[in-house]
């Protein structure tokens, strides 16, 4: 069953996911240059018609992706929305860790756009400027399944009014994660966990509504975040999940604008 259930997973992927045709979708204007060097930081958004932002965040122009201070790794990480640098493998030393930064620039015809959309025309990009080639290999590890705990759930749906947002979580060199997350999903709250918690999470609560999730934990000085989901009526179920890596076969730096 598990040989099944990860050739079944491994089709699904390669149909969404496959590197497409020349008929996919591609930014009216667009460019990729080389950044200032410097620890300036990464910052990156698409913005769609369905994106959501919080009131403390400054999002680019509707139909238009920015981002600065990327790596191509990061460029990777956040156009197919991987958890972690650690899912890309096979990287040149330039594309993981190098000084090589760049800052892209991109607006697509249609305004109304959706995110899922603008993310599509990045991929097209990344794939075209980079000579990008890659494919996915899945593999089944160690990690968690969050489920709902045996007393029921603890937390409040939101409200239709309410806005997506999910607070910092974090401050360098403080060991306390918090997330004060609005409108979010099981599946959300999953990802944030992936990447911030204990390894990789799957969402199987089975829950399609958004909630407000407020959670506090410091594995330093406790509690841990396998205790602390607990407060809000979910459990982290230590069970082996399939964990789909993002392999890079070959990568060129970007060619002219």
């Amino acid at each position: 069953m598990k040989c099944l259930t990860l050739a079944l997973l491994s089709l699904s992927l390669a149909a969404s996911q496959a590197q497409p045709g020349p008929g996919r979708a591609s930014f009216e204007v667009a460019s990729i240059r080389p950044a200032t060097p410097g620890p300036n930081g990464v910052q990156s958004g698409c913005r769609g018609v369905d994106s959501k932002y919080g009131p403390n965040e400054s999002p680019p122009p509707l139909g238009r992706c920015v981002i600065t201070d990327a790596r191509l790794s990061h460029l990777i990480g956040f156009a197919w929305k991987l958890n972690t640098m650690s899912m890309i493998q096979n990287a040149p030393d330039w594309v993981i860790r190098g000084d090589e930064r760049f800052n892209v620039q991109a607006k697509a015809e249609d305004p109304r756009a959706t995110e899922a959309q603008l993310l599509g025309m990045l991929q097209s990009l990344l794939e075209e400027r980079f000579l990008l080639k890659y494919h996915r290999d899945i593999h089944e590890e160690q990690g968690y399944a969050l489920v709902v705990g045996k007393n029921g759930l603890k937390l409040r749906k939101s409200s239709d009014s309410e806005v997506e947002t999910l607070g910092p979580s974090f401050r360098k060199g403080d060991p306390t994660v918090k997330i004060a997350a609005r409108k979010y999903t099981m599946a959300m709250l999953a990802s944030f966990l992936s990447t911030f918690g204990p390894g990789n999470v799957k969402d199987e609560t089975g829950l399609p509504d958004f909630y407000d999730i407020d959670l506090t934990w410091n594995e330093a000085e406790g509690p841990s975040v396998l205790t602390a989901v607990q407060q809000l009526g979910l459990r982290l179920e230590p069970r082996k999940i399939p964990v789909s890596y993002f392999v890079i076969d070959s990568a060129q730096r970007p060619s002219d604008n």
